[in-house]
């Protein structure tokens, strides 16, 4: 099992003329938001910068082989000329149907622009993952993401703005935060891949215009503030740009808001220790987190710095030590004994909100399901037949609670951008097993 968007659709082709087909669908649904799935990507790439080298091969091959999965359908969605393609799917039609991707029926595709700067950094993020093994489709992203960034910098604009899509894209991934902080992360993301001049110009200059400084302790599909501030960060810390200290100093304060000693400290924990922000599918939070807090760690520990908290001194290990509370806790060492990774250990989710997992596969059962057939799978009360292995799930309350209810599925959801920051730091505490 697994989200890869193997529709019974010719996406795209029959309206657009556009190869729409690959890429992932965001969670238990059957929709291609392309949101969700560049920062998916991009959080992907990161993992393998950062941590590929921690990989085994065969792990490193995989990863490479998921983002690959992405980028050529990011390529395709860029395809034509001063247009993005930005989603594939009715969400609406689609949530009123619980029906294998297999048997969908449901779709068609949506054009817009705002997504551009996302796909951007997907792109030149990938770019520095395929470089060292396929310098020529390395090439071909970076290009692409620089012609995808200019189109998203002339054409500014939130594409959740756009009345003809709008009620396509809202509420499930609307741009709530602004496109200004994409723009940011996208140039930083080509500044890192090509070493480009221009785009240091870009996220000095443009900091304070496109809110740089506005909500910097958050990091996500949505929000890329903290992401951003920790990413621009390694220019300062190990390339000397203080240019860019207002970017450090962010980083900084966003760590130090992690630390529960910590003066400054103003995120919220459930009693088991879970990091927690209202709104479901709590575990994004976690593992994106915790990403930041070993990318940052790695950044202070080549130059032996730390965190000034004020009342006490952040080192790379304490950051470290925070991360892998949150991994200890989502792997099954929290008040439920529950593993929100499916299939890790002996007592995970079993009836988790997602349509393939729920419903017999193809080779149990060939015959069409259509739309409102499925239905007795989204209510039956038995365990998945499908155990969709190493998803993770929205996760619990703020409660520490989790009811394994499949309608639940704020809590029994499982998306990809949950999952693929915790690919990096899975791999880099596995090679570190003794951290303490």
């Amino acid at each position: 099992m697994k989200w890869r968007a193997d529709s019974g659709l010719s996406d795209g082709r029959s309206v657009y003329n556009t190869d729409l087909t690959g890429g992932y669908y965001d969670a238990g649904d059957n929709v291609k938001f392309g949101f969700p799935m560049a920062f998916t990507t991009t959080m992907l790439a990161w993992s393998v910068i950062e941590f590929g080298e921690l990989m085994p091969p065969d792990e490193l091959r995989n990863a490479l082989v998921a983002i690959r999965w992405a980028t050529d359908y990011l390529l395709k969605t860029i395809s034509q000329p001063n247009r993005i393609f930005v989603q594939v799917g009715d969400p609406y039609m689609d949530h009123n149907c619980w029906e294998r991707p297999e048997d969908m029926d449901t779709g068609a595709p949506s054009p817009a622009s705002e997504v551009a700067a996302e796909t951007a950094a997907a792109l030149a993020a990938s770019s520095m993952a395929f470089r060292s093994v396929d310098p020529g489709y390395a090439e071909t992203l970076l290009r692409s993401s620089d012609r995808i960034f200019q189109f998203a910098d002339n054409f500014r604009g939130a594409y959740s703005d756009n009345a003809n899509i709008r009620d396509g894209v809202c509420p499930f991934y609307c741009d709530f935060s602004g496109y200004q902080d994409e723009l940011l992360w996208g140039a930083a993301w080509l500044r890192r891949a090509s070493q480009d001049n221009s785009y240091l110009n870009y996220i000095e200059n443009n900091g304070k215009t496109l809110g740089a400084d506005d909500n910097i302790n958050e990091f996500g599909w949505d929000n890329k503030h903290a992401g951003l501030n920790v990413l621009v960060s390694k220019e300062v810390i190990e390339g000397n740009m203080y240019n860019l200290q207002s970017y450090k100093a962010s980083a900084d304060s966003f760590m130090c808001t992690l630390i529960p000693d910590s003066s400054s400290s103003h995120i919220d924990y459930t009693p088991g220790g879970l990091i927690y922000k209202p709104g479901g599918s709590n575990l994004q939070h976690a593992t994106t987190i915790s990403f930041l807090l070993l990318v940052y760690a790695n950044y202070l520990a080549r130059t032996s710095q730390t965190v000034n908290c004020g009342n006490l001194i952040a080192s790379p290990l304490s950051l470290r030590t925070i991360a892998k509370k949150q991994v200890d806790y989502i792997l099954g060492d929290n008040p439920m004994g529950l593993s929100y990774m499916v299939g890790y250990g002996n007592h995970f989710p079993r009836r988790i909100h997602h349509r393939g997992s729920s419903s017999p596969s193809v080779k149990d059962h060939p015959g069409f399901i259509a739309c409102k057939e499925g239905s007795i799978y989204f209510n039956s009360t038995n365990p998945n037949p499908n155990v969709l292995v190493g998803a993770i799930v929205g996760g619990p309350g703020e409660d520490d609670v989790y009811g394994d209810d499949r309608a639940d599925f704020k809590k029994s959801e499982p998306t990809t951008y949950i999952n693929a920051p915790f690919v990096g730091v899975l791999a880099f505490f596995a090679a570190h097993p003794n951290l303490s």
